[in-house]
């Protein structure tokens, strides 16, 4: 049988550092990170929270005596029962020294709303921690990351805090005669990081508990400021006639291509594949309601062709995430 693309991390806590009011760099350490795979710039994992400790569950020993650590961890562990699983969110990797054996997460901290940030509120230097993480030494593809521009010569970035640490290795990735622009809301102005564009990216940060745009509640000033910049180059891109990037709305075909509507339980999520013909590629990560309605106004609205929109709800807003 093939050794999963993916498996069972042991870690240790190794540093804890505070980067902004809402964002908090972990950086784990462990021997079993000399194999850890780090496929794309926007590659996902899985932190396994400990039991105990939070409200969650009853615990055992360090929180994790009851995590399988089988290949089939996933089936082993929806096989528990309530009380003794452990919590699993999912998160980007920041950075990664694998010659160390070190990984970067940063989360984001807001209060008791679930798990995750409950746990990076009472962390630790020393403790233990499991990661569900690509595995270097397997020959299966590991997928898990959604950044496919191929040779996109326009680029649009937009996401929410959850977004930010993607985004950030993203840019950092980009060539040096990459062009676009970037847009992140996060929830305080001293929350917005300094990071590595190229000079043709711009980057603008937008704070959610300001009054730059009063009353648009959460994810406004997102999709505010990327429509703007969306219909301006819209419209510049018809007159140049890139009929490749643009097409006129209402047209039919890919560009005119519906759009599910977004259940109250169910994330939207598209990733196509990447372009080799030039033109615009969008990236929309974030909370799932306003990243959809970003969506629909570049395919709908503006007549993108869907195959360049890649688009993740990473959460939905009056659903415990974090």
């Amino acid at each position: 049988m093939a050794k999963p693309g993916y498996r069972v991390f042991e870690t240790a806590v190794g540093g804890i550092r505070r980067l902004s009011p809402h964002f908090v760099r972990v950086t784990f350490r462990g021997d079993e990170l000399r194999d850890l795979g780090w496929d794309g710039p926007d590659q996902r994992i899985k932190v396994i929270l400990p039991l105990g400790g939070d409200g969650d569950g009853d615990g055992d020993g360090d929180g994790f005596g009851h995590f399988p650590m089988s290949d089939d961890w996933f089936g082993a562990w929806r096989a528990l029962p309530d009380e003794l699983r452990n919590p699993i969110r999912t998160y980007t990797i920041r950075d990664a020294r694998p010659e160390h054996g070190e990984l970067d997460v940063d989360f984001v901290a807001h209060g008791d709303s679930g798990p995750a940030s409950r746990w990076i509120g009472r962390a630790a230097v020393g403790e233990r921690m499991l990661l569900i993480a690509p595995d270097a030494t397997s020959d299966e593809p590991s997928g898990g990351w959604e950044w496919h521009p191929g040779d996109a010569s326009t680029l649009l970035i937009a996401g929410d805090e959850t977004a930010v640490p993607a985004v950030s290795v993203i840019l950092e990735q980009l060539p040096a005669d990459a062009r676009g622009a970037v847009f992140l809301e996060v929830p305080d102005a001293a929350d917005a990081l300094e990071l590595r564009a190229p000079a043709g990216v711009s980057v603008q940060w937008f704070d959610r508990g300001g009054d730059a745009l009063p009353g648009q509640g959460y994810g406004g000033c997102l999709v505010e400021a990327v429509r703007t910049w969306a219909d301006a180059w819209a419209e510049e891109a018809v007159r140049d006639g890139a009929e490749a990037v643009v097409l006129a709305a209402g047209e039919p075909g890919e560009a005119g291509a519906e759009l599910p509507t977004l259940a109250e339980d169910e994330i939207l999520w598209e990733v196509p594949e990447p372009a080799r013909d030039g033109g615009f590629y969008a990236w929309l990560a974030g909370e799932a309601t306003a990243i959809t309605t970003l969506r629909r106004h570049l395919v709908k609205g503006l007549g993108v062709d869907r195959k360049r929109v890649a688009f993740m709800g990473y959460w939905k807003l009056g659903r415990a995430e974090g």
